[in-house]
Formats: C-alpha cells, structure tokens, sequence
C-alpha cells in the first residue's frame, strides 16, 4: 500500500513538473515571438535601444549610458549577454562584457503596454518595469531611478520615447503606490494595473511571472488550497518550482469594483495624448464593471490559454487583439453598434499600418488588419480617409475630437452609474484625485471665455493658406459676433461653404485659430466689419500673437495643479474691437489722463480683452467693452489672484488706436501695475485700501479687500469717506459677510475665485471648517466632530457622484472642478500657518 501511495506520489510530482516545464516553454516561445514583433518594422533607434536595455541595467560602467559613480544595483537574473548584443556594444560604446558573473540586484526586465504587441507603432512609446525583490535600500533604489533617468535621456536623443519604472514586488501584494507623477499612475489603479501588466507583459531579461504558472483552480496533486499564497507555497515546498526561476507580483483576487473609478479618470486623463488607446482602455472598464460581481479580467482568460498550451489562440495572446475582441462582444451583447464602429476606428488608427498605401513587404500586423477590415465590411474609400489623418483639416480633427471625448465622458459616465448602483466608495487617494481631476478640467471643461484646443495629434497639416474673419450684427437668422471661414471674401468662395467657428468677440476668435495650429507664416487675413475692410489691425494682432505666445509650453507640474490656479502669461489688449480715438479731435493736451481725455472727459478706451495662459494651462479670454470696461477689466483680472499668488512671469500691453497709441498703452500699464501690486500686497493691519480714479467724467474707487476687489461709485466726497469710516471703524470690508471678522486672515493668502475651498482648524474638541464657495462666500462651522480625512473623502465622494456635477447641456459634459483642502496648524511662534491636505 505505503509503495503505491509513494509512487503515485511520484507520479503526480512528475505530472507536475511536466506542467511547470511546459509553462516555462511556452512563457518562453512567447517572449521569443514578441521580441522578434517588437523588432519588426521599427527603426533602427528603437531596435538598438530595445536590444540594449537589459545589458544596460545588466552592467553599470563609465563607457555604457546610464552611469553614474554611485553604489549602484546591477545585474539582470537569469542574464546571459548574446553575442550580438555584446558585438554592438564594443562598436558603440568600446565596451566589452566581463566574463565573470555579475551579481543579481535586478530581478528581471519586462515591456508593457502597446510594446510587441499590434497595438504598437514606429510612433509608440517604450515602457519598461525595472523589477526588483524588496533586496535594495533606500539609497541603492534612489540612484536605480536616477540611472532611469539617465537612460531616458539617452534614449530621448536617439528619437525613443522611454519610460522606465522601478517596481517592487510589493507594490501589489502590500498595496503600496507611489504620488501621482508623470506617467506614474499613483493611487489611482492598483490591480487593474496588475491586470494590465500581466496581459501585456514581455519578457526581456531576468526571472519568469510566477502568476502564470499557478494553476488557475488553485490544485496542485488532486489537493486545492485556499489562497494564491498557499498555493505557492506548496509549490516551492514540494520542489515543483525552482523559487529563484520566478518573480511573483501576486494575484489578481484583489481586483475590486471600487478601482474602477480611479483607473477611469487616470485613462480620462491619458487620452489628452493617446485618446484612441484611452478609448479603447475606459470602455474596457466599462465591459469589465458589466459583468460585476464575476471577475474575468483578459489575463486571466490568457492565463488560461498558457496552462492549456494554446498560446496560438488571439494572434499569438497579443494584448491589443484580444482586448479588441473583448470590447466587440461586450458592445456586440448591448447592441451598441455606434460605439463598436468607433473602437474599431480607433483600433485601426492606434495600429497605423495604412492599407490603401502599397508595400513589397506587408508586416505581421498588415496582414492581421488586413483580415480584420474585411471582416467589418469597410470600403476603400472609408480606409484610404482614416490613412489620410495626417492631413485632416480643423473640421475633420473637430468631428473626432467630439466623438471620442463624448465617447469617454459617456464611458466615464457609465461607471459613475455603476458605482452609485453598487455603493461602492472610491480607492484613490485626494491628492491623486485633485491633480487627476485638475488635468481634466483644464483639458476638457468647456467655459465661455476658455480657448478649446484639439488635441489629438493626428494631423500635422491643420495651417490654413486664407482665413476670413467676418462680423455679423443681430438679425433673426444669424447670432451677433464673428465668424471664420477659410475662403477669400469673394461671393463665390464663400457663399454655400460652412464657417468653422463663431465666437463673440473677435480676441477669442483669432486666438482660437491660433492655438489650433490654422494659423502660419503665409497665411493671409481678411477682415470685414460692415464698410471696414482694413485688415491692418488684425495683421498685426495676429503678429504679435505669434511674438508674445508660444503654442507649446511644458506641462503643468502636479505641484501646480494641486495649487491655486495663477495667471502666468498675461497679454492685456485695447481697443481692437472699439477704438474710440478713430473719430478723435486731437487736443493740444497730450498728456492728459486718457481715461479722462480732453475738456469732454472721454474715455479713450472702448474695449479690453485680457488674454492669459495660466498655471494649469488653460488659455483663458475675458472681454469687456464700453466706457467702463477698463474698470471691469481690472476687478476681473485681481479677483482672479489669490493675495499670495506670484507676479505673472510676463504682461504685455498691446495697443490698436488709431491715436495716440503710446500714450494709452503707457497710461494703462502703469494703472494695471499699480493695482496688482495693491492686490498682491499685504495690507497693514487688513484695512482696505482704496484706488480712486476719474473715468469718463465720473469718479470711481477701487477697494481692495481681503478676499478680493470691489468697484464703487459715490456721489460726493462725503459718501466717500462715510463708506471708508465704517470700513475701517468695523474692520471689515465692504459687501462682505459678516463671518468675514471670524475668518482666520491666513486664508486671504489662497482666496479666489472660481473654486470651492474647505479650510480645517484643529480645537480642543474637534476642528473648525471654513468653507469659501466660488465667489467667496463664507460658512463657518464650529467645533466639528469626526475623522478630518473621512469627511475630505466623503466631500469628494459628494462632488464626483453627484448628479449635479453634470451640468452641461450634453450628457457627456462632466465638471472637474473638485474643491481644494487646506489644514490650518501652529507653528512654535503661536503664528497660523495653511498648508494644502494631502
């Protein structure tokens, strides 16, 4: 009996490792084709980049690129240099590799995302996850992060795109993130970033994914365990697996609904740059939150393939392929036909092989598109369009920016719904989600006087060769504004052709135009306004448009978006749209006040429009005509600045009078000077100060206040200083509530407008809550009980689910402007200080 149990023992051991051996095969063969697809059709700089990365981390010396005299972790498990590698090296570098074994700092080297799979492209980026076996210190992990950085750079000047990511094996099984940063998704995906991983995963160097060989049912010898980890572990005690042949991130049980929210917003904020894949990528959320609560993520379903050695099934596992047939029998079940025609376009766009073009040597991922396209039934023509996206013009890149954002917002909605279904709360972090949502909203959020930009990279020939620019007065046909054509203001070119955009005001138009790339060096203007064909205002607009703004600006930090927004590039523009000194009588008084102009008082400015980059990105228009719009533009511009913010790194005055142009533009630079420095300036004692000015024939005063500026007009002198005695007797400022007096003066250094602002001050028996609202308005509370960080989250919780934050008139629109947290704290002075909550 004892030799039958032994050797059926013996049996179900080399059952066993039969099976480990053929997942190490098939893990392997795997690695092999993709390496060899990744290979394929890509250039020579990516080639030599991808070939050499893994001797790069492999070995650390002075010649390689990625040096730095620094302890540093090297070498790759499982790592043997090929000799063609090793080849180019001592022809590139002069590097030859040493015989003697390298120490093992590195576990192994895995690409991730588009990388050997049909999704990628001569333009995709390259990530690559640096893995590492909790084995380094602090300081050895710096300096592994700092070569990354390094090693990027090389790569960068070579024309590749890299990202490298240092990941401990913990990161998953102890739940641990980094901040959101760059490409780093913070705590915004957890395992749905594991799922990714694991299905779009490729071996470079370094040990295999211990994942894939832990059979799916959790049995090994007829006995099932309860857990992933048990399961592993019995694996290692019964000498099945070999530990160090393996890196284990740790399963996939974890994956929870409540994810879903935060992986939905980090690939809402992903397709500001890549919204076909990010399409692609929150619809999958979506058909993955469908079949809640059953959990059957791709991975698994390639798990699955490997242990059954059919590694043929889904063009050889390939993760773009497989996530495609996801989405079509996801939307094929909801019978969502629109929506399944658009990811088909987007796939076949994100893979850009371009079929209706001729080749001698189609690719592997030709041939498979090729296959794909006859099965959609789409016609030559409807192809040789999508292969023409690089010369779409404005109208073209609109109607798929459109599509594609109603797409996201409507799949963003979608989950929304199903987490109010379901209960569920949120995982990601505040701090993540303000950043996650700051991007968004100043990409995506649609605001009258915000200038909306395209971007999608698809087209690079957007420039216009003529743009007409004509004004319309209010008739029952047309709205009152401007409008752009791209035809010569012929009868013939322009009647039975669509404008392509209207605004109001003619600022907003051009600059529309401008950042959209429709504007270059040889395009010619025209300009009609009723009889007014003089097209030399707006040339020269136009040119110093081009001067004073650069279309591309780094991007905003995450320190920035989690800030206060601040005006950063500030152009100020008079009198484009309304010149009053075209009719002027020129009086002998040249240096008189031109907001007061001559023995009739005129004011010599009839329009302001305040043109501004700020430091969230947005490029923002306010405009303001008649005889006070300088007033208006002023409180406009300071309520717009919270008393701690920074001088704008630039302001410029342009000037389009007929006369006496210097003198205008001189005159209201110095007034602006004046009253920003009065906003940005502390004030003694918190006492308003007061800006009188003579505009017009008539006497107006600006009053600074703590939380902000307001605009006065008295009588008589005895109005004027009545109102300023009872200011400074009640210390308060005018047409401020009351609780102004109770609210805590280090406030006023992060006060504006625009945005919801919760302040928490610790008591002795709880906190007290300031909350300002978008035109601060103030709401104090006393002596609140609870968890500060519960009551953070649940505030956030209100703001994202609530159906009100859908307020736009098309279901798609989704409003990002989350409130922003601060915690008032002591400092050893007994002086208050605020810094913003993490």
């Amino acid at each position: 009996m004892k030799l039958f149990v032994s050797s059926t023992r013996v049996y179900l051991n080399n059952a066993m490792q039969y099976y480990i051996n053929n997942i190490k095969k098939q893990l392997k063969d795997l690695a092999l084709l993709k390496h060899e697809r990744a290979l394929n059709a890509m250039s020579e700089e990516f080639q030599r980049v991808f070939s050499f990365l893994p001797a790069l981390f492999h070995f650390h010396d002075p010649k390689l690129p990625g040096y730095l005299n620094e302890d540093m972790p090297m070498g790759i498990a499982c790592y043997e240099i090929s000799e063609t590698v090793s080849t180019q090296l001592h022809n590139d570098f002069n590097f030859i590799a040493p015989l003697t074994p390298v120490k093992s700092d590195i576990s192994a080297l895995y690409s991730m995302g588009s990388t050997c799979s049909i999704g990628q492209s001569v333009a995709s980026d390259l990530d690559i996850w640096i893995c590492i076996e909790n084995n380094l210190s602090a300081d050895r992990k710096s300096s592994l992060q700092k070569k990354c950085r390094l090693i990027e750079q090389w790569a960068k000047e070579l024309g590749v795109k890299l990202t490298l990511f240092v990941v401990d094996v913990d990161r998953f099984i102890n739940k641990h993130h980094e901040c959101l940063i760059g490409e780093n998704c913070g705590s915004a995906q957890h395992i749905l970033l594991l799922e990714e991983f694991y299905r779009s995963a490729n071996l470079l160097a370094g040990k295999l994914l211990l994942w894939f060989a832990v059979p799916s049912d959790l049995t090994i010898n007829n006995t099932k365990y309860p857990t992933y980890e048990k399961c592993v572990q019995a694996l290692i005690e019964q000498n099945i697996i070999i530990r160090d042949e393996w890196i284990d991130f740790g399963s996939l049980t974890g994956l929870s609904a409540e994810e879903y929210f935060g992986a939905s917003l980090w690939q809402l904020y992903k397709s500001i740059d890549s919204p076909f894949k990010a399409v692609l990528k929150t619809l999958l959320l979506e058909a993955y939150s469908w079949i809640y609560p059953e959990n059957k993520p791709i991975a698994y379903e390639m798990r699955s393939y490997i242990q059954k050695a059919e590694i043929n099934q889904g063009c050889y596992l390939d993760s773009y392929y497989m996530l495609l047939q996801r989405l079509t029998h996801y939307l094929v079940e909801i019978e969502d036909f629109s929506r399944l025609e658009l990811i088909r376009t987007c796939f076949y766009l994100k893979v850009n092989e371009q079929l209706s073009v001729p080749t001698s040597l189609p690719s592997w991922r030709r041939k498979v598109l090729d296959d794909l396209v006859k099965q959609w039934g789409w016609s030559k023509e409807f192809i040789a369009k999508l292969d023409a996206s690089n010369t779409w013009k404005i109208e073209q890149v609109r109607e798929i920016h459109e599509i594609l954002l109603q797409t996201m917002m409507t799949g963003y909605r979608n989950l929304l719904n199903f987490g109010r279904r379901n209960n569920l709360d949120s995982l990601i972090s505040p701090q993540d989600l303000a950043i996650l949502t700051r991007k968004l909203y100043a990409s995506f959020e649609v605001l009258p006087g915000k200038i909306t930009t395209l971007k999608l990279n698809i087209s690079n020939n957007l420039q216009e060769d003529t743009l007409t620019f004509i004004y319309v007065k209010e008739d029952r046909i047309n709205r009152s504004g401007w409008y752009v054509y791209k035809q010569k203001p012929v009868l013939n070119d322009i009647i039975g052709h669509q404008y392509i955009e209207y605004s109001k005001y003619l600022v907003k138009l051009v600059s529309w135009c401008y950042f959209n790339n429709m504007i270059y060096d040889s395009t010619e203007f025209y300009y009609h306004n009723g009889e007014d064909r003089d097209k030399t205002k707006i040339t020269k607009f136009i040119k110093d448009l081009k001067a004073y703004f650069p279309i591309n600006v780094p991007t905003a930090t995450e320190e920035q978006l989690y800030g206060p927004c601040e005006i950063r590039h500030l152009a100020i523009i008079l009198n484009l749209e309304n010149d009053p000194t075209s009719n002027l009588n020129l009086e002998d008084e040249f240096n008189s006040n031109v907001l007061n102009y001559g023995e009739n008082e005129l004011s010599l400015v009839g329009s302001i429009d305040l043109l501004y980059r700020n430091s969230w990105n947005e490029i923002r228009v306010l405009h303001f005509n008649g005889k006070l719009c300088v007033l208006e533009a002023i409180k406009a511009l300071l309520n717009r600045m919270h008393k701690d913010a920074d001088l704008p790194n630039s302001m410029e005055i342009f000037c389009y009078s007929q006369c006496l142009n210097s003198q205008i533009r001189q005159q209201i630079k110095k007034l602006m000077d004046d009253c920003i420095e009065l906003r940005l300036s502390s004030t003694i004692n918190n006492l308003t100060q007061v800006k009188p000015l003579r505009i017009d024939g008539a006497s107006w005063y600006l009053f600074f206040e703590r939380l902000g500026v307001s605009l006065h007009q008295f009588e008589n002198t005895i109005d004027f200083y009545g109102a300023v005695s009872n200011n400074k007797a009640q210390g308060r400022p005018l047409n401020i509530l009351d609780e102004t007096n109770e609210l805590p003066k280090e406030i006023d250094s992060v006060a504006y407008q625009g945005v919801i602002q919760f302040f928490f001050e610790d008591t002795d028996i709880g906190f007290d809550l300031y909350i300002l609202n978008e035109h601060n308005q103030i709401e104090i509370y006393r002596n609140c009980n609870g968890n500060r960080e519960n009551m953070v989250k649940a505030i956030n919780d209100f703001y994202v689910l609530s159906d009100d934050r859908f307020t736009f008139t098309t279901s798609s629109s989704v409003n990002f402007n989350l409130p922003q947290f601060y915690q008032i704290t002591y400092n050893n002075a007994g002086e208050r200080e605020i810094y913003l909550l993490n």
